[in-house]
């Protein structure tokens, strides 16, 4: 090894993964494989080609008023009549896959969800050409009922009615997640010093962020068993039931092991609940559409659960921005508000003075909208229009797929890819009905005992760290994988991602992967020899 690979040990999370991919294209007769990154290079191209469509029609209803001004001036848009004008607009489209959508889209709201059609096309003609602000600031109005309605049915499959819950449209979910950390501090329902419970190996920021000095809360790892199939052990969930710690944050399915928690640990933390009616919980359920028969937490502790839901992995719209941030009407978090001491209620009158006489009336999601603007821009707070409109593409395209075509085309991808890593690898991959599949976790242990026994499983622990081994992957072979510890993990693995590479480049993975461990089992035999 021409590299001595200790000297990056202390690098930050940052600096790790530059230097990674700096290491793997250092070479110029050699492509790249980052397999590092959740970016999908998969997409949903039909709800985006009616999106393109449907800003056609938008600009045609806006020339219909003012154009007589000045070439290139349009006007307000008129409600009276844009049924029957959308209707011959997608005849003169007929034969188009994106116009067919946008007439089945519609067809769905009016029949199925019973919304009237006229409103509906107007919020939309007008949310994709962005001439007004985001009214009311927290989502549109009908747009809130049809996302809603996509993510209860996928995260909860039908057990909470639409109504129940409020939404609140957010630029992705890494601004759900800044919103949340933000709100909860301001409002004084998490304070420095705090226990929070966080369910590990999990995507970093939810590490990162209590860390940071704003916030200074103190951390219970609560730690997901790789040996029982990355579940969470009983004696790790009783941990939630300690009156001092205030949230669970959890990502389900996991980052990195991407596994959905099984029944009985939903189960048990329900009963939890039950006994600590107090107790916040926030989940991150982007992974949620690529699991099989998926329930969120929020399913079963909808009162005490924060759920954030981002559209980017499963419609590969990672630059769109598009999340939501759902919570139950009836919830835990308001309570805690009106329990709150006199000063800090006084501090916080203060604080939303400007949104309201009534300060105590303002229900937590709203704190969160205010808050995400500085409060006192409150009047022009809300994801643009537009993404909101494609937002509610996205999750008709999925209403309206009753056989699950796009999904079930979706998992066979990323399940073919992980069978072709293994494969070359020479491993069997896990099988569990819980695993989703849009990360593996390669545990070194398991893979070195596997392939040569547990006497080189037991020198490689000690002979390489997984940070060594991963920068000579990067180094040798032009391939990128994250540490596990980087998530929280507490055995040595490298995490790959399956999202964002075509199965030729994993079972490539997969073969620099078996040569390493075999120069290392080479090493191993001839000191041992």
């Amino acid at each position: 090894m021409s590299l001595d690979y200790s000297k990056y040990s202390n690098l930050s999370p940052f600096e790790l993964k530059d230097t990674l991919i700096s290491l793997a294209s250092s070479k110029a007769d050699r492509v790249m494989l980052n397999a590092g990154r959740g970016n999908p290079n998969f997409l949903a191209t039909l709800p985006r080609g009616a999106f393109f469509l449907l800003g056609q029609f938008a600009l045609t209803e806006a020339r219909l008023s003012l154009s007589y001004l000045a070439p290139g001036l349009g006007g307000t848009v008129r409600i009276d009549g844009i049924e029957a004008r959308f209707d011959r607009f997608l005849a003169d489209h007929q034969g188009q896959e994106e116009a067919t959508l946008l007439g089945s889209a519609l067809s769905y709201v009016r029949d199925q969800m019973g919304l009237p059609a006229d409103t509906f096309l107007l919020e939309m003609v007008e949310g994709i050409l962005g001439c007004y602000y985001p009214t009311p600031p927290r989502m549109l109005t009908l747009s809130e009922k049809i996302v809603g309605q996509y993510v209860l049915r996928e995260m909860v499959g039908g057990e909470l009615p639409l109504d129940s819950t409020d939404f609140f449209a957010t630029e992705g979910g890494t601004a759900a997640m800044a919103y949340i950390f933000n709100s909860l501090k301001q409002n004084g329902l998490v304070c420095k010093g705090d226990k929070v419970a966080i369910g590990m190996p999990i995507f970093s920021p939810y590490i990162e962020i209590p860390q940071l000095e704003e916030y200074g809360l103190e951390v219970v790892a609560i730690q997901a068993d790789p040996a029982l199939d990355w579940q969470y052990p009983e004696s790790e969930l009783e941990k939630l039931r300690d009156p001092a710690i205030k949230i669970f944050f959890c990502v389900n399915p996991s980052n990195p092991p991407s596994v959905k928690m099984n029944d009985a640990s939903l189960e048990k933390v329900a009963a939890i609940v039950q006994e600590r009616p107090d107790l916040m919980i926030l989940t991150d359920d982007v992974y949620g559409t690529f699991a099989d028969g998926f329930r969120s937490l929020y399913a079963v502790c909808p009162r005490n659960t924060i759920l954030v839901y981002s559209f980017s992995k499963y419609f590969g719209a990672t630059g769109w921005r598009l999340g939501v941030i759902g919570m139950h009407k009836d919830n835990v978090l308001d309570t805690k508000l009106a329990q709150l001491p006199a000063d800090t209620k006084q501090a916080l009158d203060k604080r939303y003075a400007s949104l309201t006489t009534d300060v105590a009336a303002v229900k937590f999601i709203d704190r969160l909208v205010a808050d995400s603007r500085a409060v006192a821009l409150n009047h022009t707070a809300g994801l643009s229009t537009p993404q909101q409109v494609q937002m509610v593409l996205f999750s008709l395209f999925a209403l309206i797929d009753q056989e699950d075509r796009y999904k079930a085309t979706l998992k066979s991808v990323i399940r073919r890819r992980e069978a072709a890593l293994y494969r070359e690898l020479g491993v069997k991959p896990s099988e569990d009905a819980n695993a989703v599949d849009y990360y593996t976790l390669i545990d070194l242990e398991d893979t070195c005992r596997a392939l040569h026994g547990a006497d080189f499983a037991a020198w490689m622990l000690k002979q390489a760290g997984t940070g060594e081994i991963l920068f000579r992957i990067a180094d040798e072979t032009g391939i990128v994988l994250l540490p596990g510890s980087g998530f929280g993990g507490v055995r040595p693995a490298a995490r790959a991602s399956l999202a964002n590479l075509n199965e030729f480049q994993y079972a490539a993975i997969g073969r620099a992967l078996r040569k390493m461990v075999d120069e290392y089992y080479q090493q191993f035999s001839s000191k041992n020899a």
